[in-house]
């Protein structure tokens, strides 16, 4: 026998257990603890996959959506840890509720769909009791008028998910399921299928927490219980207590910022004395290479809001840095630096690990426009260099469109620029990121040494070019 909802998909139950009626919504009632957050965490999940909207702007926790803002810490860290569970195995999820189904939600039952996503990661892959997912789930569908007459079939989708857990991620353990097709087939076309499925399979763990030190980064290892993986970046495991807590924070000794995202600024080599313009700085982390370095560094941003960022972020680290506000492309470039970097806005697909909303927010369109979009900044970046001096251009997509396209018709438009290749000595540890051109690619799937917690980091590229002189 199976359970049936009016005019809604079906799930098959065990034969000899009788079907039972939708509870009944109890909308006068007091929610049962932790209903809100994950009411908040269906409400978000739709606005990142339906309406495309940044997770990280959905969660700020100034500037947020107002239903987050209103949560108490420890549920607006239940919704963070649902919503990242959900989208990044958002197809696994989805292959699970069909197998669950003996026909398809309808498509007026988006509301229904976020919120049986949310009820399967929670049971699926967050630490959470399989009964707290369900019984949850059920009230939330009962009390919305959209999904009401689907609560029954909320309470026997998950609770079978919850009986047969094991066996349904067995079923569907290929990495592939969880990579969207527009993206599956732009990294296929860049790195062939093999590379694509290590890629995926990564993109299904959580992203490491890794900090740039200032100076003496064995010494700050094992202060903070990390491992040294590049000369001076340390990746923590399960650090204890917030991050804003641990040793040498407050004290500006060392700075969050993937292994990737260290890469550019390494590129210019010895800078002290230098002048080197960041143009598109914020949140700082580059800046703050270049400056603890040496250099006399200008942080250009578009965004107000961004720069008070990064500015709070220098009164900690106890660097100066002049910094501007405004469009690099509307700004004069004075007499030139001696270095300008380039981190140009992008689709940032090579941050899916611990950013999987933008698998969902962004498509191979997306890419085309952004692609354009730096090919004006690097224009503009270009009347900042002064002769002799260096271009590093650098963003964090893995799609060539935005890397390697654009620095190739940029040196083909400009004969007074050529490319100066990185050496393998240049990034010990990193040797297999080198590409035949002489460019920088990371991609997720890489490692930076044979321990476990060594592996993977941000997608990334970056290209050093010098101006004639």
């Amino acid at each position: 026998m199976s359970e049936t909802s009016p005019k809604g998909p079906r799930t098959k139950r065990p034969a000899g257990r009788r079907s039972q009626p939708a509870p009944t919504p109890k909308t006068a009632a007091p929610r049962a603890p932790g209903v809100a957050a994950r009411a908040v965490a269906a409400r978000l999940l739709s606005a990142v996959t339906d309406a495309r909207t940044s997770l990280d702007g959905l969660t700020d926790r100034t500037g947020g959506h107002p239903e987050f803002r209103k949560l108490e810490a420890r549920d607006q860290a239940l919704v963070k840890a649902i919503l990242m569970a959900a989208l990044r195995r958002r197809g696994t999820i989805e292959a699970i509720l069909s197998a669950c189904l003996e026909r398809p939600l309808p498509k007026q039952a988006a509301s229904l769909r976020a919120l049986l996503h949310v009820g399967a990661a929670q049971i699926l892959f967050l630490d959470v009791p399989d009964s707290a997912a369900v019984d949850t789930a059920v009230e939330l569908a009962g009390a919305d008028p959209r999904s009401a007459r689907f609560s029954g079939l909320t309470n026997a989708v998950l609770r079978r998910i919850a009986r047969e857990k094991d066996a349904f991620l067995a079923r569907f353990d290929d990495p592939m399921i969880d990579l969207p097709d527009w993206l599956a087939a732009r990294l296929a076309a860049a790195y062939g299928e093999e590379a694509t499925r290590r890629i995926a399979a990564i993109h299904r763990t959580p992203a490491p927490i890794d900090i740039t030190i200032r100076s003496d980064g064995e010494g700050w290892a094992g202060r903070l219980r990390g491992t040294l993986v590049l000369p001076r970046t340390v990746r923590l495991e399960n650090p204890e207590g917030a991050i804003g807590e641990l040793p040498g924070f407050t004290d500006g000794e060392w700075w969050v910022q993937d292994a990737a995202a260290a890469i550019p600024a390494r590129l210019f080599g010895e800078v002290s004395g230098l002048r080197i313009a960041d143009l598109c700085a914020a949140p700082g982390g580059k800046t703050a290479q270049l400056a603890s370095a040496g250099a006399q560094v200008t942080a250009f941003d578009i965004s107000a809001n961004r720069m008070k960022r990064l500015n709070e972020n220098f009164t900690r680290l106890k660097l100066d840095v002049e910094t501007r506000v405004g469009d690099i492309r509307a700004l004069e470039p004075g007499d030139g630096f001696d270095g300008v970097l380039l981190d140009a806005p992008c689709s940032s697909t090579g941050t899916i690990r611990r950013h999987p909303d933008v698998a969902y927010t962004k498509d191979a369109a997306e890419i085309g426009k952004l692609a354009g979009v730096q090919a004006g900044l690097l224009e503009s970046a270009a009347a900042f260099v002064k002769p002799g001096g260096l271009l590093v251009f650098s963003n964090c997509s893995l799609d060539p469109e935005e890397g390697e396209a654009v620095v190739g018709a940029f040196l083909e438009a400009h004969a007074d620029f050529v490319r100066e290749a990185v050496r393998a000595e240049e990034l010990p540890g990193l040797e297999a990121a080198l590409t035949p051109a002489g460019d920088v690619r990371t991609t997720p799937a890489m490692s930076l040494g044979e321990a476990a917690i060594a592996q993977g980091l941000d997608g990334f590229y970056a290209a050093r070019l010098r101006r004639a002189g």
